[in-house]
């Protein structure tokens, strides 16, 4: 049967593409890279193009090759808050060096600065111990049994301030009503936090956290706490079986699978013809040959990819899809192509012109 809601539509803003070649483009601002502007600037065409939310990776460890370094997703992201409307803004933040009680009040300011349009996405640091020298290093088990715990205190933290707790009452001077104030008292293997947040409870009350479900740790963590699930998949078969297998293991878990929506990732790019994003490719793939892509892929025009998107929806292979361009400013000028008019969304049929001839 067909989706009931419209398929979501997401971009990764990763650097100057997903692939590690995309600076070398003319067209690439790469040394904008570090600057406010150049995020800003990708962030506000992704939302004038009409898209739901924009995705911001983010690690602690140096690229292996290409563009080398960037920004904190969480500070981007608040950089462009106030300056843009519409769109999800949706940070990486790792936990595994980063203690959560500053990831909730990170998120949850990011979500009074957006006025509601703040998420998280979680991620664990592997190998980057020694930047830190707090602790050794974890194996995959021990790291996202620790995200977990995670998660359990940030969302914790954003419902230690009820709704109301602010009173703001002049004639007594009564700024909160402490009664609505909570501590959590979270005490688990990694953390031991007592509370409550020094942030009031967000406006979305519990900002959106996605996980990307890559293996059985990660899936596990998805399936019992996220709101968006991002998964790869070699083929739309593949990405509508794994959604369907999720969606069982959300249910199972006691949680309404229709309140979860499961993300395709899409590498894309986009040119003109197909045979122009064809040769970008190739010059691409010339300067820095690369592994075959793990997930469904798109290189050739925005019309092409329109259509594999309605074959995303029609065949239930997944809520929502995350574009990854391989050169984020190839792919800008061409989003607006990719939105849905309010025939799309609503499955109406685009109608003939009465006069036009057969």
């Amino acid at each position: 049967m067909p989706q009931i809601s419209p398929l979501l539509l997401g971009l990764e803003l990763a650097g100057t593409g997903a692939h590690p070649a995309s600076w070398r483009r003319p067209d690439s601002r790469a040394e904008e890279l570090f600057g406010a502007h150049y995020w800003v600037d990708a962030l506000r065409a992704a939302e004038d193009a009409g898209l739901d939310l924009a995705f911001l990776p983010d690690s602690f460890a140096l690229q292996s090759e290409g563009a080398i370094g960037r920004l904190d997703a969480v500070a981007v992201a608040a950089r462009a808050a106030a300056l843009t409307r519409r769109i999800g803004l949706i940070p990486q933040a790792t936990v595994t060096h980063t203690e959560p009680f500053h990831l909730s009040k990170a998120i949850a300011s990011l979500d009074f600065a957006t006025h509601g349009r703040a998420g998280w996405e979680i991620a664990v640091s592997e190998g980057d111990a020694k930047l830190f020298g707090r602790k050794p290093e974890q194996d995959d088990r021990s790291r996202w049994a620790e995200a977990d715990e995670a998660v359990e205190v940030v969302t914790r933290l954003w419902d230690s301030w009820e709704d109301d707790a602010e009173i703001r009452d002049r004639s007594t001077g009564r700024f909160i009503d402490r009664e609505k104030l909570h501590y959590i008292d979270f005490t688990g293997t990694h953390f031991a936090v007592k509370g409550p947040s020094i942030t009031p409870r967000p406006p979305q009350g519990q900002p959106l956290v996605t996980v990307r479900a890559a293996d059985p740790h990660s899936i596990r963590l998805a399936v019992h706490r996220a709101d968006l699930i991002r998964i790869t998949a070699p083929s739309l078969a593949a990405a509508a079986a794994a959604r369907s297998e999720l969606r069982a293991a959300v249910a199972a878990a006691g949680r309404d699978p229709h309140r979860v929506r499961v993300l395709l990732d899409v590498d894309i790019h986009l040119a003109a013809t197909a045979d122009a994003a064809a040769a970008d490719v190739a010059q691409l793939e010339d300067w820095i040959a690369t592994d075959a892509p793990r997930t469904v892929f798109h290189i050739g025009t925005a019309a092409e990819l329109r259509a594999v998107l309605r074959e995303v929806e029609t065949s239930c292979a997944a809520d929502g899809v995350v574009l990854r361009p391989l050169a984020l400013a190839a792919a800008l000028p061409y989003l607006p192509a990719l939105t849905p008019t309010l025939r799309d969304r609503l499955g109406l049929p685009r109608p003939v012109n009465r006069y036009a001839h057969a």
